[in-house]
């Protein structure tokens, strides 16, 4: 495919459609930034749904975020038609489709947008232009490669795989407020956990077991832990805050997502399932300990040096499956103590590295 004819210029205007999860949201924001670098004078827009807007509020490559609102105003049917009006009047002139769906697809063509470019997949190929040739090989590679590899079947360059997430100052003092109130000491490790997860039971360790670690974290740092989390994952939070005789704090269901993100950057440990905060942690260059089971542990694996996965080696994984049919053993093979291991690792790793940052500060101020 040869170069786009679209040249960068303060009145060209770019449409990108987000992807409808916050992990797989957080995994194109490489996307967006390079999109920047290869337009910076253009005007950027993001479509997203609402719970995925807080990943690109902040980002200063993104001009404008606008709300597909699939719940009300943009419904499915008639919706989709006057999402595609409202589209129309902002007279974009380039569509870049994060979104695989034949829908994403129709609906940049009836915005009257002149180049839509996505992969050719759900039969969309005559309403893209260009449509980008599914490489098979990027199935099997990291989704940051997958969604990079939009821009390479345009010609356009990419900026590496490293995710960004900006948070802003309210949400950063919200942070602050929680733990000034909660009882933290800031002199000792923050930590938090994450025991929730979409999309069924298959890609979450056990409650009991989270409730264990917390125990165990608690008696050795003295510390509570905070727990993460959704609306959905609140009754679970509450399971494991009593489980754990009330060494947690239970926060899921009580922070937007801008401020989860807010929470998480101020953890010196986290530990989660395969999540959207599990990318979240990574894009903040959080440490953290990603329990894996039935996921995809190349695909969706967090991008990120500071993330450690445990995992156990089963025959059946990953089966993807929402539900396990059978003894769920890639999460029962897992162990508290295994956890906990990896977990003492990191923080003794970074106590060690602030007790040598501080001797160095202590040299450094001996000198004047």
């Amino acid at each position: 495919m040869g170069k786009l004819n679209f040249k960068d210029r303060p009145d060209a205007r770019i449409l990108i459609r987000a992807a409808n999860w916050v992990g797989d949201a957080i995994m194109t924001t490489p996307v967006i930034r390079a999109v920047r670098k290869n337009y910076p004078q253009a005007r950027i827009s993001v479509l997203a749904k609402p719970w995925v807007v807080p990943v690109y509020q902040h980002n200063p490559h993104v001009d404008r975020v606008l709300i597909y609102d699939n719940n009300r105003r943009h419904k499915r049917g008639f919706g989709t038609i006057r999402l595609a009006k409202d589209l129309r009047r902002y007279k974009f002139d380039m569509a870049i489709l994060m979104q695989n769906a034949f829908e994403a697809a129709l609906l940049t063509f009836f915005a009257g947008i002149p180049l839509r470019i996505g992969y050719n997949t759900d039969g969309r190929t005559f309403l893209l232009n260009p449509a980008v040739k599914m490489d098979k090989h990027l199935k099997k590679r990291h989704l940051i490669e997958y969604y990079n590899g939009i821009l390479k079947g345009a010609s356009l360059f990419n900026d590496g795989s490293h995710m960004e997430l900006f948070i802003c100052r309210d949400d950063r003092q919200y942070a602050k407020k929680i733990l000034g109130s909660g009882g933290f000491d800031i002199k000792k490790p923050v930590i938090g956990i994450n025991p929730g997860a979409t999309g069924g039971t298959a890609k979450r360790w056990f409650p009991e077991r989270y409730a264990r670690l917390c125990e165990k974290l608690h008696k050795k740092y003295k510390v509570k832990v905070l727990i993460f989390g959704g609306p959905l994952d609140a009754e679970l939070g509450d399971r494991i805050l009593a489980l754990s005789n009330g060494v947690c704090k239970n926060i899921a269901g009580k922070t937007t997502l801008g401020q989860a993100f807010a929470l998480i950057e101020k953890c010196d440990l986290f530990v989660t399932n395969d999540s959207g905060l599990m990318h979240a942690a990574a894009a903040l260059h959080v440490n953290q300990v990603a329990v894996i089971g039935s996921t995809d542990f190349i695909a969706t694996a967090p991008a990120d040096n500071n993330s450690i996965m445990v995992r156990e080696k089963v025959l059946c994984a990953p089966c993807l499956k929402d539900e396990c049919p059978i003894d769920h053993r890639c999460m029962d093979r897992i162990s508290v103590d295994k956890v906990m291991n990896v977990c003492e690792s990191i923080l003794e790793k970074k106590q060690a590295f602030s007790i040598k940052l501080n001797k160095k500060d202590d040299q450094a101020v001996s000198k004047y």
